[in-house]
């Protein structure tokens, strides 16, 4: 599809916004020109603020005519999203403005399916992005100049950008092209490396394996894959962002952790990767009160903490809860013998006690049903004993 959605504030922007427009037009592009002004009515729109405000479920009056400019945009993002999700003939989706507006769209981008094109020119562009692009596949565009009024500068700029969107609506593969095997997402670690390249190496014949870094976004962007359709099944055996989560570390998931699984119902198996540790950065990051904790150097910019009894209860009250309201086919293995290549005999934090307190929560916690079974395997996280059953598991349920 060639239609792009060219989103911005017209009360502001309107001269910024058709020129866009019109570099789309020429590129062989059908723009449209989406107004999400919340001060008074732009003119020149195809679609204008009040039809997107009335998208919020408290209607327009909730976004329109606010004194308070935050909560109108906050508001105008709500409706939004809302519109933006239930067009069925995006072929990309081109955002241009400063702050408000960048958390404005992209907020809305970020609910779009992987795939989707979605290009956000912003004046915030060239610093930390991480909260406006999440787990998707959202491009950013600095600006250079701020998005206030026509010059040599901002033309070029923006005239890049709705070519650069022309071309993903043009030629881009649609966002559900099949593939040539089925889709599975992998959560990995240093630490579970050696697991998870084993049951790669065991399913690549068949299977298209996605292998994700569990740092906090890595999870995100693996649940984002489920929730769009593009993946199958999900093995999720390093579940380390919950300890960073829970603990204060700095690749932390979100409340949502493992929501995608509980929203698809699609097959699921899990476990407790590297749960015995908490990421800080260098070691001198590590916050004061942690100061007397077993703590391990990974690496020069990477300081690990191990997890205590009491937060691998926490964890694992964390995980069983939303283990229990999944109603597509779990198995979630326990490896007794260790959760990461540095929870074992001789190594730094082999810690029985901690790791009896999760496992006893999980077992006690998680409840019995036909779709869901807990497996318990007298073996570590990266023996391929424990592979075996990870893989025996996988098969049983697909």
């Amino acid at each position: 599809m060639a239609r792009v959605y060219v989103i911005g504030t017209m009360d502001t922007k309107a001269e910024e916004l058709r020129f866009a427009a019109t570099c789309l037009r020429e590129a062989g592009a059908e723009p449209v020109l989406v107004d999400v002004g919340t001060k008074g009515p732009g003119e020149g729109a195809d679609v204008p603020a009040a039809e997107i405000a009335a998208h919020h479920p408290q209607g327009a009056g909730a976004v329109l005519g606010h004194d308070d400019r935050g909560a109108a945009v906050a508001a105008m993002a709500e409706a939004l999203t809302r519109w933006l999700s239930a067009r069925t003939d995006i072929g990309a989706v081109l955002g241009l403005g400063g702050s408000g507006n960048t958390a404005l769209v992209t907020q809305a981008m970020r609910a779009l399916p992987i795939g989707t094109p979605k290009l956000m020119v912003s004046t915030v562009a060239s610093g930390n992005v991480a909260a406006y692009v999440g787990p998707t596949d959202l491009a950013m565009m600095y600006s250079v100049v701020d998005v206030a009024g026509l010059n040599p500068i901002s033309r070029r700029v923006i005239a890049n950008a709705a070519h650069a969107a022309a071309g993903m609506a043009l030629h881009a593969p649609p966002a559900t092209a099949t593939a040539a095997k089925t889709g599975i997402g992998m959560t990995m670690f240093g630490v579970t490396t050696a697991c998870v390249t084993m049951l790669r190496e065991a399913l690549d014949a068949t299977h298209e394996c996605y292998v994700f870094h569990a740092t906090g976004a890595g999870g995100r962007s693996m649940e984002k894959l489920a929730d769009s359709g593009l993946i199958a099944a999900l093995i999720d055996l390093t579940t380390t962002e919950v300890p960073d989560f829970l603990v204060g570390g700095v690749f932390p998931c979100d409340e949502d952790r493992l929501g995608a699984a509980i929203r698809t119902r699609l097959p699921y198996v899990g476990s407790v990767g590297a749960v015995d540790m908490v990421n800080f950065g260098a070691r001198d990051s590590v916050p004061p009160q942690f100061a007397g904790r077993n703590l391990y150097i990974h690496n020069p910019q990477v300081t690990l903490m191990r997890t205590t009894p009491e937060e691998n209860r926490a964890i694992g009250q964390f995980l069983v809860e939303r283990l229990n309201r999944m109603e597509g086919p779990v198995r979630f293995l326990l490896p007794l013998g260790g959760v990461s290549a540095i929870d074992v005999p001789g190594m730094p934090f082999h810690d029985p006690e901690a790791d009896a307190a999760l496992f006893e929560t999980i077992r006690t916690g998680l409840v019995p049903a036909p779709n869901r079974k807990l497996i318990e395997v007298p073996a570590a996280i990266n023996d391929r004993a424990f592979v075996d059953a990870v893989l025996a598991a996988f098969r049983e349920i697909t």
